[in-house]
């Protein structure tokens, strides 16, 4: 093992340096709001090159390849906070991971600024996600909570149903975000934007440079009042969206019924006819990270984020390039080349002569030795066998085993399953 680079990654200080104070009582409850959809059951197997329904067969017997569309992979994989769900657990459950190299990112964002709950809007298997998040809630001391939907709701309705989680007399606002956006979460000026221009609700928009593909914000560049919105505009009216990290008053519950609404479509654009809906230009990066390409782009720009704002946590030495994230109880090996662009959550072990480059390697998994990984996500507790090569999106699930001499050229693996011959193009492993 290098040892060297085992002692440089055991120190974790604080992931960035203190917030300033805020003249004011903090937000005490946030909201992530999970919109992924309620899992189906296949009626027929489907046919090659077709999208596969939700829910996976038993793992029983050889595994099942299809051609994997790119419009499908995504769907199959979702995310909450900083991480891309990927497959499901034995029972076919939702499995998600909230931390690149096991750091939480979002949730200490919040725990800064003074949260002491943290709600989980979600529809599917709750009791996953919380026992996923159990080490996080004692590690950080923030509590956090589940309210399930029984019925999709939108992204409104989720708030109206867990409106006795949010509101505890105070009137403080509270936070809501969206579990599938990565940025620098500046809560703090966030708060205090929300405070000085006294409105009902705070919006945070970034600015993006080809802004026909969404819905643009309009707002007065002064004061930041929200005037309108304006979907996917033909002409320019604006290159500033919605990044999905919401600061609301609790009156805006008063807004939403318990039915299936759109806080984009409907709440919003009321609250700003009555005028009082503001937008703060979010600084730094965002990323959409709900497709895996984008997690690997958002992990990018996290580490880059890293190395301007707290360096002293990314890993260096000469068997380093670039941006490197290794969390304090992985275990790396002699000889090994790491990065650019990679991360090394809890418990992994990346053996002796092992390449990796623009990856994340995720809780409990093994690189065995000389195996390369570039371009793709290592599930939970799986493992790359000796001399394999994993490339090109190539996405594993929990408990995957590549075997040895193994080459992966892109596509989804669903858990439990091992590996015995190459993946020559992308495709779909059931």
């Amino acid at each position: 093992m290098d040892h060297a680079f085992r002692l440089r990654c055991e120190a974790a200080p604080p992931p960035f340096p203190p917030t300033s104070p805020i003249s004011r009582s903090a937000p005490a409850f946030a909201v992530f709001l999970f919109t992924y959809p309620y899992p189906i059951k296949p009626s027929a197997t489907p046919p090659t090159g077709q999208a596969v329904p939700f829910r996976v067969p038993s793992n029983q017997g050889q595994p099942r390849r299809f051609h994997a569309p790119a419009t499908w992979v995504g769907s199959v994989l979702g995310h909450i906070t900083h991480g891309v769900r990927v497959g499901r657990g034995a029972g076919g459950e939702e499995r998600a991971v909230s931390e690149f190299s096991g750091y939480p990112r979002t949730i200490e964002a919040l725990k800064e600024v003074g949260v002491t709950e943290v709600v989980l809007a979600i529809n599917y298997q709750p009791e996953v996600m919380l026992n996923f998040l159990k080490d996080f809630e004692s590690k950080l001391g923030i509590k956090i909570t589940c309210s399930q939907e029984t019925e999709p709701l939108g992204t409104a309705g989720p708030l109206a149903l867990a409106r006795d989680k949010l509101v505890d007399g105070s009137g403080d606002p509270f936070f809501v975000l969206n579990s599938d956006v990565i940025s620098e979460y500046p809560f703090a000026e966030l708060i205090q934007f929300h405070k000085a221009h006294g409105g009902e609700a705070t919006i945070m928009v970034t600015k993006v440079d080809e802004p026909s593909k969404y819905g643009v914000v309009v707002m007065e560049e002064g004061t930041g009042k929200v005037e309108r919105f304006v979907e996917k505009p033909k002409v320019f009216v604006g290159n500033k969206i919605n990044a999905g990290i919401y600061l609301l008053n609790p009156s805006v519950l008063d807004r939403i019924e318990l039915k299936p609404t759109s806080i984009e479509k409907e709440v919003f654009p009321r609250i700003a006819a009555d005028a009082g809906l503001f937008a703060m230009v979010l600084p730094g990066f965002w990323m959409d990270i709900g497709q895996p390409r984008d997690y690997i782009t958002g992990l990018r720009l996290y580490l880059d984020s890293l190395r301007k704002k707290a360096p002293a946590r990314l890993a260096s030495g000469a068997h380093v390039l670039g941006n490197v994230l290794v969390h304090e109880t992985a275990v790396i090996g002699e000889g090994c080349l790491i990065g650019p662009d990679v991360a090394v959550g809890p418990g992994c072990v990346v053996e002796a002569g092992v390449r990796l480059s623009r990856c994340t390697v995720m809780r409990g998994a093994r690189v065995k030795q000389h195996a390369c990984v570039s371009s793709s996500i290592i599930g939970w507790h799986s493992t790359v066998g000796k001399w394999a090569r994993v490339e090109n999106m190539t996405i594993l699930g929990e408990d995957v085993h590549v075997c040895d001499e193994i080459y992966s050229n892109g596509g989804v693996v669903l858990p439990h399953k091992e590996i015995k011959s190459s993946i020559l193009k992308p495709e779909i492993v059931m």
